[in-house]
C-alpha cells in the first residue's frame, strides 16, 4: 500500500497526518500545538542548528505516528505545507508569483533526500504572492479542490485566522487577499474595552440567530470602526446581553470581510472550511446573497487532496 506523511504546520499547531495515496484515508494522525510560532520561540533560545531543530519534532511526531498506525514508517516520504517554509519555519522559501496552475505542477517545492538520521525524502510546499498579498498553505488546498478549467471567475474564501480569499479563471489561481477577521476577533474579544461586554457562545443551530443577522449586515454597509462600539453600548443599553453582544460582533467582521463581494460577480463561491466556520460564513453568504451558487468542501480533505497530487507530482 502507497502511502505518505502530511505534514500540516501552521502558525498555532503542528499536524502529522499518515495517508494512504490512492484513497486518500488517513491511516493515523498527531496533533498538538508545537506551532511554528512557538517553535520558532524554542528554537531561538536554543543553540542548535535551525533546520535540525525543526526536524527533531518530526521525527518525534513520525515515532508517534507509527505507534499509532503500527506500520514502520522508515523511507515514507514527507509533504510538508503551510509555515515551515516562512521566515520563521524550518527553510524559508520564496513565493511562487501568481498566477499559479490550480493543476499543482508550477508550486515551488523543494525536495530534501533523505539522511542517515531522518530515512525519509522531504518535499516542502512554498506559499503563493501576488503583488501585495501572500499565502502559505492555502494553495495546497486549492490544488485539493479539483478545480475545473474554466474562462469564468471562481472564488474560494479559506476562513481563519487569517481568513482568504483565492480567485480562480482558466486552470490560474489568479489572485488572493488576506483578511484578518480571526485575529481581530480574538484581539477585539479579549484584549479590547469590548471584552467585558462579551461571553463566548458555539454556534449551536441552523437557523440564523438574529444578533449575528443584524452584525452581518451592519458589518456590510456600515463603518467598522463605528459598528464595533455598539457592542459597547448594547450592553450600556440593555439591548443585547453578553452572549448574543458574541454573535453580534461575530457577524460585523464577517460581515466587513465579505462586503466586498456585494460588488463582484463571481460564478461560484466555494467555501474551503471546517465545521467552525461552515455555518457562521454560508449564512452570512446567504444574507447577503453574495452568489446564487455557494458550495463547500472539507478544508483537511482538500489540504489532503492537494499534498497527494504533490506527492505523484514529485516523488
Amino acid at each position: 500500500m502507497d502511502k505518505f506523511i502530511s505534514c500540516d504546520w501552521g502558525t498555532s499547531s503542528f499536524r502529522l497526518r499518515l495517508v494512504e495515496t490512492e484513497a486518500q484515508n488517513v491511516l493515523a494522525e498527531v496533533t498538538s500545538q508545537q506551532g511554528i510560532a512557538s517553535t520558532h520561540t524554542s528554537w531561538k533560545n536554543s543553540s542548535l542548528d535551525r533546520f535540525l531543530f525543526y526536524r527533531s519534532i518530526i521525527s518525534a511526531g513520525i515515532k508517534t505516528l507509527s505507534t499509532h498506525s503500527g506500520y514502520s514508517l522508515d523511507n515514507v516520504v514527507v509533504i510538508i505545507s503551510g509555515m515551515a517554509s516562512s521566515g520563521i519555519g524550518m527553510m524559508e522559501l520564496e513565493y511562487k508569483p501568481l498566477p499559479a496552475k490550480t493543476g499543482g505542477d508550477d508550486l515551488l517545492v523543494h525536495p530534501i533526500d533523505p539522511s542517515n538520521d531522518f530515512k525519509h525524502r522531504v518535499i516542502m510546499i512554498s506559499g503563493v504572492k501576488s503583488a501585495n498579498d501572500v499565502m502559505r498553505g492555502e494553495e495546497t488546498m486549492v490544488v485539493g479542490c479539483d478545480v475545473k478549467n474554466s474562462p469564468d471567475e471562481r472564488l474560494f474564501i479559506l476562513p481563519g485566522t487569517h481568513s482568504k480569499h483565492v480567485s480562480v479563471k482558466s486552470g490560474l489561481i489568479a489572485g488572493c487577499k488576506t483578511f484578518m477577521t480571526g485575529e481581530l476577533f480574538d484581539l477585539l474579544s479579549t484584549k479590547s474595552i469590548l471584552s467585558a461586554s462579551l461571553e463566548k457562545e458555539n454556534y449551536l443551530s441552523e437557523i440564523t440567530n438574529p444578533n449575528f443577522e443584524k452584525g452581518v449586515k451592519e458589518g456590510a454597509y456600515d463603518n467598522l470602526l463605528n459598528s464595533i462600539f455598539h457592542v459597547r453600548t448594547n450592553q450600556l443599553f440593555n439591548k443585547l446581553n453578553p452572549k448574543e453582544n458574541y454573535h453580534y460582533l461575530s457577524g460585523l467582521l464577517i460581515g466587513t470581510e465579505l462586503k466586498d463581494l456585494l460588488h463582484i460577480n463571481y460564478s461560484s463561491v466555494t467555501l474551503v472550511s471546517d465545521k467552525k466556520f461552515l455555518l457562521p460564513y454560508s449564512q452570512a453568504l446567504h444574507l447577503l446573497e453574495i452568489s446564487k451558487s455557494i458550495q463547500h468542501i472539507n478544508a483537511d480533505k482538500a489540504l489532503i487532496k492537494g499534498q497527494t497530487v504533490i506527492y505523484k507530482l514529485y516523488q
